[in-house]
Formats: structure tokens, C-alpha cells, sequence
């Protein structure tokens, strides 16, 4: 059997399930790993260091120690909430990237066992025949071994928005980078806009061109931006104009009433004034 016999039997037949399986077991999923997420304590207290939720729990605690239960109540019930909406907001932030990384495992379709069979695209192994039509995202990076007026768009990749044309491969052409025209590969991720083809996938997962973009992501370090900074700035100077002053009230407000608590809250309220959220 030459070459252009064993590959029109490839294509036609595909892996067989048994196969699959065992290049599933040794190669793993192709899906690229979950970002990493921070649980619900360690948002609580980056949320809880914030100045203006120190002072509403101080003001809550004041207030519950002059017998005040109710005004004790109304801040904690503050907090509360204001906890509750930023911990959602997070968690929403989350999915919102987990379906971004879906984007990578879309659903394929394959020949396994010499029929057409629809899988989900963490299960698609190495060697796999799949079947791309307009409108599919390529499950995974793989060589074309036929196609019909191909193009794909890879600004996914490349930034390019013009989609690019696909050629079958000669068998001969190694594998290169994504970007420009007339070139057998297509990679995990990319959408087909035009035509149809057949192609064998040559990496899956971490391995694919998009996964090592996502595994260099992993080892990049999470930096402020320069408004953040900016921003960490003036709280941190109007947190401390705002102590002083509490401090003063307090003072000034013990030293000619005589009410100590009272001054306190008055402090506290006025640093909340001036704090800004």
C-alpha cells in the first residue's frame, strides 16, 4: 500500500475506539488547565482591608457597645451586602473566563471506527480524523489532508483579521506557525469561515499553539495597573488626613462634652465622609 493508499484509509476509517482511548489515557484531556481561583475567604479580605470597611465595622462595633442594636445592625447588614455583591462579582468574573476557555474544547466531529461520530472536544486524541465544515472551531491543531476552498480565521493567533486560505498537505511540508496563505495546518481555537476539509491532529492541550500561549500566561505575574496605582495612592493619603481628623473629633468632642463614645462616632463619621469608595 503507498502513501496516498494509507492516507485515503486513514481518513476514511480513522482510529478506532479502542485506540482513542489509549491515546486519551497517555496524552491526557484536550482542554487547556483552569486558571487558578481564589476562594471566598481570601476575597473576603482583600475586600476587608479596604479603610471604609474597617470604619463601618468599627462604627457597627461602637454603636452594639452603647447598646444601640439597631444602627449595630443597619452597618453590619452594610457590610454584609457589600461583601456578598463583591464576592458574586468575582465569582461572575470567573465563569465568564472559564467559558473564554472553552473556546479551546468545542465539540468535533471525527472518524472513529470508519463512521462519523460528534465528541466533545476534550476528547479528541492525536492522529484523530476530523471533519471541518464553515461556521466549526478547530478542536485541535492538525496537518489538512484535503479540503475544498478552505479558510480560517486566526487572528485568534495572529491578530490578522482577514481569514487566511487553506491547502491540503503534500506530505512533505513541516509544521510552521499560524499565519499566512496556502499552508496545510489549521490550529485549536481558529473558526472556519469558508469551506470544508479533512484534516489528521498532530498536538492536542497544552501542546497546541494556543495551549502554550496559555501555559507562557500561567507563568506571567499579576501586576497593578498604573490607574490602580495611582488610585491605591490618593486612598492611602486620604485615609490618613481622615484618621487625623478622626482623632481631633474624637478629642475635641471628649475634652468639651465629655461624651467619649459619642466623639468616637462622630470621628467615625466623619472619616467615612471623606474617604473616598
Amino acid at each position: 500500500m503507498n502513501s496516498s493508499e494509507r492516507q485515503q484509509d486513514e481518513t476514511q476509517h480513522g482510529l478506532s475506539s479502542a485506540e482513542a482511548q489509549l491515546r486519551l489515557a497517555r496524552d491526557g484531556y484536550n482542554e487547556l488547565p483552569s486558571a487558578r481561583r481564589r476562594n471566598t475567604l481570601a476575597i473576603a479580605l482583600s475586600v476587608g482591608r479596604e479603610p471604609m470597611f474597617l470604619l463601618l465595622i468599627a462604627s457597627a462595633v461602637v454603636y452594639f457597645i452603647l447598646g444601640d442594636v439597631r444602627e449595630s445592625l443597619v452597618l453590619s447588614l452594610s457590610v454584609i451586602i457589600i461583601f456578598a455583591i463583591t464576592i458574586f462579582q468575582e465569582r461572575k468574573t470567573e465563569r465568564a473566563l472559564d467559558a473564554l476557555r472553552d473556546l479551546s474544547s468545542p465539540r468535533a466531529l471525527v472518524i472513529r471506527d470508519g463512521k462519523e461520530q460528534r465528541i466533545a472536544g476534550r476528547d479528541v486524541v492525536c492522529d484523530d480524523i476530523i471533519i471541518l465544515t464553515e461556521g466549526d472551531r478547530v478542536p485541535a491543531d492538525a496537518v489538512i489532508l484535503s479540503c475544498n476552498d478552505l479558510r480560517v480565521d486566526e487572528s485568534l493567533l495572529t491578530g490578522e483579521s482577514m481569514p487566511v486560505r487553506k491547502a491540503a498537505w503534500d506530505g512533505v511540508r513541516q509544521l510552521s506557525r499560524p499565519g499566512g496563505d496556502d499552508l496545510p495546518f489549521v490550529f485549536s481555537g481558529t473558526m472556519l469561515v469558508q469551506g470544508r476539509g479533512v484534516a489528521r491532529v498532530t498536538a492536542t492541550g497544552l501542546r497546541t499553539e494556543l495551549g502554550k500561549i496559555g501555559k507562557a500566561l500561567q507563568s506571567v505575574e499579576a501586576d497593578e495597573t498604573f490607574l490602580q496605582k495611582k488610585s491605591a495612592v490618593m486612598i492611602r493619603n486620604f485615609a490618613a488626613i481622615g484618621l487625623a481628623l478622626c482623632v481631633l473629633a474624637v478629642v475635641l468632642y471628649g475634652f468639651t462634652r465629655g461624651d467619649w463614645l459619642q466623639g468616637i462616632l462622630a470621628g467615625a463619621a466623619l472619616a467615612m465622609s471623606l474617604l473616598p469608595e
